[in-house]
C-alpha cells in the first residue's frame, strides 16, 4: 500500500455518527464516513460482489441511496480508471463493514477520501442485511441520511425530510445527468490488464448515443468496434440527430421514471425509427424505446440491481448472468403485436429484453457492456454493429 494511503487511513480513522432515518420511521444507526451532511433518496440495494467505484459512479443512481449487501466495501480502494462518469449523482452508500486499508496495485487513493472529494455521505457498521430483508419485504423506502461530528441528530426533522420527499415516480432525472455540452467520444477502448486504455485509431461507423445518464464503458465498448461515438443531450431534436449523419443510434442508460423523460424523448425515437436507422437501448434506453413503441411502463417494488441476475434468452433458449440497475419495468400486456419479447428475467419473469418486428430496433433492461458484471451478454454490440454495417454499406451506395 502507498504510504501516502496508510498516512490518511491512520490519521482519519476517527468515528463519526451516522444515521439512516426512512419514511416509516425506521432508523438505523452507524458509523459515518464520506462527506459530512445530509442527503435524501431511494434507499435501494445493490448484490455485486465487485466494482462498487463502477456502481456509485453510475448515473443511473441520481435519486438513490445504495445500501450494499456485499460486506467488504473499500478494500481495493479506488482509481481514476473505473469512473463511469465524470460527477457522482449517488445520494448516498451503506455498507456494513468498516472500510480497510486498500489492498489493490491500481488503488490510487482510499474509498473514505474519495467518497469525500466527490461529497458522496456513507454510513458503515449497519445491519445491511436487515435493511435489505425490509426493503425486499417492503419496497425501496425513501429516506434521509445524516453524518454529524457531534453526532446530534434531529430524528423529527429527518423523518420529515423523508416524508415530504417526492420519490422517483413521475421525477425526470435524465435531463439533470445528461451532458451539457455534445461531444465526440475520445475513442479509448475498454480496459486491459498491463495495457490499460488504449486509443482506437479507426472510425469506420459513426453512432450518435443519446446520453440520459450513459456509463463511459458504453462508449469503450463502441471503440473496441472502430465506432466514431457523437454524444449528445437527452432532448436533442431528431432533426439535429440526422443531421450527424448516424449509422447507428444508442439509447443509454439512466435514471428517473421513463414516463417522465419520455415526454421529450419518445417523439424523437418514433422519428429515428421511422429512419429505419439501426437502433440499440440499454436500461432506461430500453423503457424509452418500449413507451416509443406504445407499450407503457411501472415502477417495480424492488427492482433489479446487481453483478449476479439470471436471464433467459427466448430466441436462443440460452441462460445469461447480467449486470443490472433499474427500478422501472416494461408492462408486458401493454405490448403492441409488433413487438418481440427476446429476454425474461428469472427471477420475476419480468421483460429484459425487446426487439420490434422486421425492424433493426432492439433493447435490452440489463447492463451488457458488464461494469462491473460477467461478460454473457457482450454478443449484443456484436448483434448491433452488424446491423450498423449493413445501414452503412446500404448508405454507401
Amino acid at each position: 500500500m502507498k504510504k501516502k494511503q496508510k498516512d490518511y487511513f491512520n490519521k482519519n480513522n476517527q468515528f463519526k455518527k451516522g444515521i439512516l432515518v426512512l419514511d416509516n420511521k425506521t432508523i438505523f444507526k452507524g458509523i459515518g464516513l464520506g462527506y459530512n451532511g445530509t442527503t435524501t433518496g431511494e434507499v435501494c440495494f445493490n448484490t455485486s460482489i465487485t466494482g462498487y467505484q463502477e456502481i456509485i459512479s453510475d448515473p443511473s443512481y441520481a435519486g438513490q441511496i445504495i445500501n450494499f449487501t456485499f460486506p467488504h466495501i473499500g478494500n481495493v480502494g479506488a482509481n481514476k480508471e473505473d469512473m463511469e462518469s465524470d460527477k457522482i449523482w449517488t445520494r448516498g452508500v451503506i455498507f456494513n463493514s468498516e472500510i480497510t486499508n486498500p489492498s489493490n496495485y491500481r488503488s490510487l487513493i482510499n474509498l473514505d477520501l474519495w467518497l469525500k472529494k466527490n461529497k458522496v455521505v456513507g454510513l458503515t457498521g449497519v445491519d445491511t442485511r436487515s435493511l435489505t430483508n425490509f426493503i425486499r419485504d417492503k419496497g425501496a423506502p425513501k429516506g434521509t441520511m445524516s453524518v454529524s461530528k457531534n453526532g446530534i441528530f434531529n430524528i423529527k426533522k429527518l423523518i420529515n425530510k423523508s416524508i415530504k420527499w417526492h420519490g422517483l415516480n413521475g421525477l425526470d432525472l435524465a435531463k439533470e445527468v445528461t451532458t451539457k455540452k455534445n461531444y465526440t467520444w475520445k475513442g479509448l477502448k475498454t480496459w486491459k490488464k498491463g495495457i490499460g486504455f488504449k486509443k482506437s485509431l479507426k472510425n469506420k461507423l459513426r453512432i450518435v448515443a443519446i446520453d440520459f445518464g450513459i456509463k463511459k464503458n458504453i462508449l469503450r465498448y463502441f471503440s473496441d468496434y472502430d465506432c466514431e461515438v457523437k454524444v449528445v443531450s437527452c432532448n436533442l431534436s431528431s432533426e439535429k440527430i440526422l443531421e450527424l449523419k448516424p449509422h447507428g443510434v444508442f439509447l443509454s442508460n439512466g435514471p428517473g421514471d421513463p414516463a417522465a423523460t419520455g415526454k421529450y424523448a419518445i417523439p424523437v425515437i418514433r422519428d429515428l425509427i421511422k429512419k429505419n436507422i439501426p437502433i440499440f437501448g440499454i436500461c432506461l434506453g430500453h423503457q424509452l424505446l418500449g413507451l416509443a413503441l406504445n407499450a407503457k411502463t411501472r415502477k417495480m417494488k424492488l427492482g433489479h440491481r446487481g453483478a449476479n441476475h439470471p436471464v433467459k434468452n427466448y430466441l436462443t433458449g440460452k441462460v445469461e448472468i447480467t449486470s443490472q440497475n433499474h427500478g422501472f419495468e416494461v408492462v408486458e400486456s401493454s405490448l403492441p403485436k409488433n413487438v418481440k419479447i427476446t429476454h425474461k428475467s428469472l427471477f420475476d419473469n419480468s421483460i429484459e429484453g425487446l426487439r420490434l418486428v422486421n425492424k433493426s430496433v432492439f433493447s435490452v433492461q440489463y447492463h451488457p457492456e458488464a461494469n462491473p458484471g460477467p461478460q454473457d451478454s457482450k454478443y449484443l454490440f456484436n448483434e448491433f454493429i452488424k446491423e450498423v454495417k449493413k445501414y452503412a454499406k446500404k448508405k454507401r451506395h
